[in-house]
C-alpha cells in the first residue's frame, strides 16, 4: 500500500516539478530540463528527481548547480500543490539512459552496417 501512494506521489511531483521548473525558476544556469523519472521512498521523506538537460557537460553542471540553489523554493512549489503532511526532501541526478541506449544503438548500426560490407 505505501508503494503505490509513493508512486502516485511521485507522478503528481514529476507533472509539477516539470510546471515549477520550465515556468518559475528564472536562474539562467537552468537549460532545458526534461524531468525524466522521480523516485519517492516508501515514507515519502525523500525524493531523487532524474533529469535530462540538452547542452554539453558543462551545461548540465551548471544546470545541477542552478537546480541546487533553487531546491527550498522547489520544495515550498511543491508542497504548495500537493497536500503532503510533510513535502519530500528534494535530491537532482543526471539520467544518462537517453545517452546510453543513444550510444548502444549507434553500436549497433556500425555492427549491422559492418554485416553488410562482408
Amino acid at each position: 500500500m505505501n508503494q503505490l501512494r509513493a508512486n502516485r506521489v511521485a507522478e503528481q511531483m514529476k507533472k509539477e516539478l516539470g510546471d515549477i521548473i520550465s515556468r518559475r525558476i528564472k536562474d539562467p544556469r537552468v537549460g532545458f530540463v526534461t524531468i525524466t523519472d522521480v523516485e519517492v521512498t516508501g515514507d515519502l521523506q525523500q525524493a531523487k528527481i532524474y533529469i535530462s538537460v540538452l547542452g554539453d557537460d558543462k551545461k548540465r553542471q551548471d544546470t545541477l548547480i542552478g537546480l541546487a540553489k533553487a531546491k527550498g523554493f522547489i520544495r515550498s512549489e511543491i508542497g504548495k500543490r500537493i497536500r503532503l503532511r510533510k513535502t519530500p526532501e528534494l535530491s537532482f541526478d543526471l539520467d544518462d539512459a537517453i545517452e546510453r541506449g543513444n550510444r548502444i544503438e549507434d553500436l549497433l548500426r556500425q555492427i549491422n552496417n559492418q554485416d553488410d560490407e562482408l
